[in-house]
């Protein structure tokens, strides 16, 4: 079983589409094991986008990302970290694909995407570990499972 950490961003809160996003991920059939709703602080920023602190663009994405709350979902399932990727869209808008999140929902150009996906197993914990403790998260299985697999 593979987890993955999911940020619905300050712009997908402030525009109410929480509801619209996490219906995708239940119709899907991806159980969310854990979810709350924050305020990122600075530090936390600074852990969660370390590769990315000395970039020229970190100081609009930081102050993007601590500016509103955010909802924080951990998903669970076989591959569930290439699902969410695919089902996120292209990172901008303008280059997402219509039927993804960030191809249906989008609308800015730049670092306004709506959503954030781990890229990898090892990301994914990562950033697991930045946002939950091991209590929030909740191992448990849907009683559909048995339809969700091949």
């Amino acid at each position: 079983m593979e987890r993955t950490l999911v940020i619905l961003k300050p712009d997908a809160v402030q525009r109410q589409l929480m509801g619209k996003v996490i219906s995708r991920f239940e119709e899907k059939g991806l159980p969310i094991v854990a979810c709350k709703m924050m305020t990122i602080s600075p530090e936390l920023a600074d852990r969660h986008y370390e590769a990315h602190t000395a970039k020229p663009f970190y100081p609009g994405l930081k102050a993007y990302m601590t500016g509103g709350p955010v909802l924080v979902l951990v998903l669970q399932a076989e591959g569930v970290i290439a699902m969410v990727r695919k089902m996120m869209g292209a990172t901008f808008a303008s280059d997402a694909e219509p039927g993804t999140i960030r191809g249906d929902y989008g609308c800015a150009k730049g670092t306004f995407n709506l959503i954030h996906g781990s890229d990898s197993p090892e990301a994914a914990q990562r950033e697991i570990e930045l946002f939950f403790e091991k209590n929030e998260i909740f191992d448990y299985k849907l009683t559909n499972q048995c339809w969700l697999k091949a």
